[in-house]
């Protein structure tokens, strides 16, 4: 199937990214189905020809149909998931046997599934055995891609044909999509720099310094490399838009929802904002990494402050005191 032969693309999820991914295919020429849960939001976006609540003042594109059908969303020639990453087996769980066999199914979500430790292509595999998963990853907000302005990311399948067909049937001349068959490394780029968003995130709202921060963003990309190696990214991946291009982004600022968490914790602030993908990816990830030998003290320490073990103070503190050693 070339990439003209997805004529109509299915987007599940009608928050912030699945909204500006509607806008995003759309300008690539494409008819979209844009489906949410919720059929009075559904109705209101589009009677507004907006996203109201996620992307305020940002036009639907008119190719965007919003919808609260499933059903919709089965007849298409690929859909975009974008749906929380602890939410994907949920959602795919109701589309069900309406999907038909073959069907490309390009998660957006960046995390890894707790209690089975399970990266998203897996989730899609065993929730919908007859699709074809995909993944697509890299340094991406969501304002800027419904503004269109210019942006690039990653797209992986393991069919190298498959990937290098919907990187060209959803990108344009704003949105640029490399094409890759290592889905692991766009996974593992996309969920571990979550977790490292919120520790660049306390930094900020410690008020420790540009030197602290950028520390910890190269301490990081270290230990996403590692990660990375063991469970079998390649390192041009993980050097590359979905690792350390979105690295760079998302602990660059408050845009960042990971890096906003974050900043909240480290400023005190209670409740700390909204709950972040990084949150449900920090747990899992330090299992993973235990069970592979690999050392990740700057998500261990991110762990540690989450669940109550350590405060923020003291993980700074066992940080700073690791023994020297070689970089």
């Amino acid at each position: 199937m070339s990439g003209s032969s997805f004529r109509r693309i299915g987007v599940m999820g009608a928050g912030a990214w699945g909204t500006a991914l509607a806008n995003a295919a759309a300008r690539a020429g494409r008819e979209v189905v844009l489906w949410g849960r919720d059929a009075g939001a559904m109705a209101d976006m589009a009677s507004a020809r907006e996203n109201r609540a996620d992307l305020p003042g940002i036009a639907l594109d008119p190719a965007v149909s919003p919808v609260s059908d499933l059903d919709l969303i089965a007849e298409c020639d690929a859909v975009l998931l974008v749906v929380p990453a602890q939410a994907c087996r949920e959602a795919l769980g109701h589309l069900g046997s309406r999907v038909p066999a073959g069907l490309p199914v390009i998660c957006c979500a960046k995390g890894i599934e707790r209690g089975t430790r399970a990266f998203m292509s897996e989730v899609i595999a065993e929730a919908l055995p007859g699709a074809r998963p995909a993944v697509l990853s890299g340094p991406s907000f969501a304002t800027d891609v419904a503004a269109g302005l210019p942006t690039a990311v990653t797209l992986a399948a393991g069919d190298g044909a498959l990937a290098k067909d919907l990187a060209q049937a959803l990108g344009s001349s704003t949105l640029r999509l490399y094409h890759s068959t290592d889905v692991r490394g766009a996974e593992i780029g996309g969920a571990a720099k979550n977790v490292l968003a919120i520790a660049a995130g306390i930094v900020a709202g410690r008020r420790l310094g540009a030197s602290a921060a950028a520390a910890l963003v190269a301490r990081g990309f270290a230990e996403l490399m590692r990660f990375g190696a063991a469970y079998g990214a390649r390192p041009e991946t993980i050097t590359g838009l979905s690792g350390l291009g979105d690295l760079i982004l998302t602990t660059s600022g408050p845009q960042s929802r990971n890096f906003a968490f974050g900043r909240a914790l480290g400023a005190g602030e209670a409740g700390a904002g909204k709950l972040a993908e990084g949150a449900f990816t920090a747990s899992v990830l330090v299992e993973m990494a235990a069970a592979k030998g690999v050392d990740v003290p700057v998500s261990a320490a991110v762990d540690a402050v989450l669940a109550g073990r350590l405060g923020i103070d003291g993980a700074i503190e066992a940080l700073m005191a690791r023994p020297q050693r070689a970089e």
